[in-house]
């Protein structure tokens, strides 16, 4: 039998996501697009005291994040919806959840606790400190972990103070790390036969992403400083304004120097000693700048653009996100993917970023809204309508 769609590559997992915010729903996602059955538990109204902490249900930030789930109304708190979760567990192969440490063990279903229900069960707990350590029970935020891992000290101008990246990313970079263990686990499962614990922190995280940056301190011990938007080590490579906007250049060698010399129609700078070498313009810097800034306030970023990519040197636009989306590029790319919702009606999502030729990712269903999917899948353990409405009159779901 021909299939008329692809096939999902994660359609056989299961999972129940216990989180909110941003981490762990961006993990559950990733996991969602790629087709599986993620089941968003959440808790009755009322009951969860951060319950709104990621806007409006059918905001742009909810819409995006919980895109190809279900959801389950369930009261954790009672022993009856303790129980009938550990039910759910016997069935499902990941269970994901980014409470503070000591909140699922206080809750009846630490990773013990699955594993005596299912021992083939995989927990994903994304904190912000970690498990254990002296700052386990701390609350963790993205911009505290953007301090703490050292990206602010690095970003931003010199002179300036530190900043904080635009976007969450340590929020980001830890439910992608999760779901990579999540990956990996699910993989070594199927030689063993047995779930494991997989840990990851908004502290870690953020301290994995600064990569060469901590590499510089570690092997180096050199403390590295905010450089604004030159690169760290490489010149000339950062933003330039022109005579109606700025863009981003990125020389990279001593060839595409010769070439970049020969787009700005200064062949003078190629061959001057002082600029010769990648070392010694880095090291010139202070007196390179401000030539080259001169020079492309002459013209317009657009006509920049083509005389750099005439000679086969590295440049681009500063877009605006209403830009970024009008790129033709980015449209081909497909990044922005149509979805249709009951309440929002049509509208597009941010896709993933990754792909399969056979199993790429789809999104196929909206957010669903808050216990919509209860009677259903409590129904597949047995429950009947009965049931569910005498549990919903009880506050358990």
């Amino acid at each position: 039998m021909t299939r008329s769609e692809p096939a999902k590559a994660l359609e056989h997992i299961r999972v129940l996501d216990l989180t909110r915010v941003r981490a762990g729903p961006t993990c559950c996602r990733v996991l969602a697009d790629f087709g599986a059955d993620v089941i968003k538990v959440e808790a009755p109204p009322g009951v969860d005291r951060n319950e709104g902490m990621s806007g409006p249900r059918h905001g742009y930030d909810m819409l995006n994040l919980h895109r190809n789930k279900r959801s389950l109304s369930l009261n954790l708190r009672t022993p009856q919806g303790r129980d009938l979760f550990l039910e759910l567990v016997r069935t499902a192969d990941v269970v994901v959840e980014n409470y503070r440490p000591d909140v699922k063990d206080r809750l009846g279903i630490g990773y013990d606790a699955l594993r005596a229900v299912n021992p083939r069960i995989i927990l994903a707990s994304i904190s912000g400190y970690g498990q254990t350590g002296p700052y386990r029970e701390r609350a963790g935020f993205d911009q505290i972990a953007q301090g703490m891992g050292g990206l602010m000290s690095v970003t931003g101008l010199p002179g300036q103070g530190p900043v904080r990246a635009g976007i969450a990313v340590a929020d980001s970079a830890s439910g992608l790390y999760a779901a990579i263990g999540i990956l990996v686990a699910l993989s070594e499962r199927d030689r063993s036969g047995e779930g494991q614990w997989v840990q990851t922190s908004l502290l870690e995280s953020q301290i994995a992403l600064m990569d060469f940056q901590a590499a510089r301190y570690l092997v180096e011990g050199e403390v590295p400083q905010p450089a604004g938007n030159d690169h760290p080590y490489s010149t000339p490579m950062g933003v330039m304004a022109t005579a109606d906007g700025h863009l981003n250049i990125g020389v990279g060698g001593d060839g595409q120097w010769q070439s970049f010399c020969r787009a700005i129609e200064r062949e003078d700078l190629a061959d001057a000693p002082e600029f010769a070498t990648q070392e010694q313009r880095f090291r010139n810097r202070p007196t390179l700048k401000p030539l080259l800034e001169e020079v492309f306030r002459t013209r317009k970023t657009a006509d920049w653009l083509a005389r750099l990519e005439e000679e086969g040197v590295p440049a681009g636009p500063i877009y605006r996100m209403d830009e970024v989306f009008a790129d033709p590029q980015v449209g081909h790319l497909g990044i922005a993917v149509p979805c249709e919702h009951p309440a929002r009606g049509a509208m597009r999502l941010v896709g993933q970023p990754v792909g399969l030729s056979r199993t790429p990712a789809r999104i196929e269903r909206p957010a669903p809204d808050a216990g919509e999917h209860t009677a259903e899948v409590l129904g597949a353990i047995g429950l009947s309508p009965a049931d569910v409405a005498a549990l919903k009159a009880q506050g358990i779901v």
